[in-house]
């Protein structure tokens, strides 16, 4: 099985400034990763030890 390609998304002026100004010297692809897991554990896509959780159909 081969690992999946990374996607690579194009961010809009407003995050651009963000990551700029409130993250200086930090990776950008780093601060946006660690706001993805933050977001998806709050929404509760994350098992508490980050693993994506089985979505059931309705």
């Amino acid at each position: 099985m081969t690992a999946p390609r990374p996607l690579r998304l194009a961010v809009t002026a407003r995050t651009a400034e963000v990551l700029r100004r409130c993250y200086r010297g930090q990776d950008p692809a780093a601060v946006l990763e660690r706001a993805t897991r933050m977001l998806a554990t709050a929404d509760g896509h994350l098992t508490p030890d980050g693993r994506i959780k089985n979505r059931r159909r309705p």
